[in-house]
């Protein structure tokens, strides 16, 4: 990677309550964070923006969109107050073409699968925020060639993160696994990454593999993944693990990073002198206008 290019990554994002939480994972994000310096925006990629279109945000403020049900009142209140970025979302719409990426000015914002993350990647809001909408009309090979694309963004100072789960099955979780696996969600992590790992731009291949319709019983959560793994391919570089584990049963919480650096699993792995802001003081309500 040159010193001009910014990283890229995918974020295993998990339970929304990850954005009040202090756990590896969001240690390994924050990492993330502080290696990224401070980017021109970020190009989100998240697993709950999935609609029967591509389209990608332009307005300045984007709202913080709560879309969940049954959470403590804090997450409900909680507020990522980041602003938009309109030029990013022409530039994603040039790199497109010849497939077309609409506009959206009023009807998204900032989801979960992006905020919770990001409240750790960038706790003071401070960067820029661009969405873009998964397409679900769009097979895989799309989305790969998508990604392909918006590669040049990477050496123009934006962060693109894909934010999802390698194995996200909520039908199957095991609430009595918190902080493990089954053995086919493991299977399928594994073979998964390994693929990522040694030939990223045939991750589409992984929808053929035995565990992937238990792994992805929708594709919604594992189609970010293709964006970063498109991002290796064309880049030549080593996806790289930031963090692996698993909740549930069912969850693969593992990250994957375009960068030089090693796993993080601690607070003691962070850059000397690094200060981790608090997530869960919530930004004033008025700042997210």
């Amino acid at each position: 990677m040159s010193p001009q290019m910014m990283p890229a990554a995918f974020l295993g994002h998990g339970s929304p309550m990850n954005t009040l939480e202090h756990n590896k994972y969001t240690t390994a994000w924050r990492r993330f964070g502080a290696l990224c310096q401070k980017p021109r925006a970020v190009l989100m990629i998240s697993a709950h923006w999935y609609i029967n279109a591509s389209a990608v945000t332009v307005m300045p403020q984007p709202r913080t969109i709560h879309d969940f049900y049954g959470f403590p009142p804090e997450l409900h209140r909680f507020q990522y107050p980041a602003p938009g970025l309109s030029e990013l979302a022409e530039e994603v719409a040039d790199l497109a073409l010849p497939d077309r990426v609409g506009y959206d000015s009023d009807s998204w914002g900032l989801d979960h699968g992006a905020w919770s993350v990001l409240a750790h990647v960038f706790p003071e809001a401070n960067v820029p925020v661009v969405q873009i909408s998964i397409n679900a009309l769009k097979p895989f090979d799309y989305h790969m060639a998508l990604g392909s694309r918006l590669a040049p963004l990477r050496e123009r100072g934006v962060v693109i993160i894909g934010s999802g789960n390698l194995v996200h099955n909520l039908r199957q979780i095991m609430w009595h696994l918190p902080d493990d696996g089954v053995a086919w969600a493991r299977n399928f992590d594994g073979a998964a990454r390994a693929l990522l790992q040694t030939s990223p731009g045939s991750a589409a291949d992984l929808q053929g593999y035995p565990d992937y319709p238990l792994a992805a019983p929708t594709p919604d959560h594992f189609i970010p993944l293709l964006t970063i793994a498109a991002l290796a391919a064309q880049s030549g570089a080593k996806l790289e693990t930031l963090v692996e584990g698993f909740a549930y049963g069912t969850i693969s919480m593992v990250s994957l990073i375009l960068c030089r650096q090693a796993q993080v699993t601690s607070d003691e792995a962070l850059p000397s002198g690094t200060v981790i802001p608090d997530p869960s003081v919530a930004p004033a309500d008025q700042t997210n206008i």
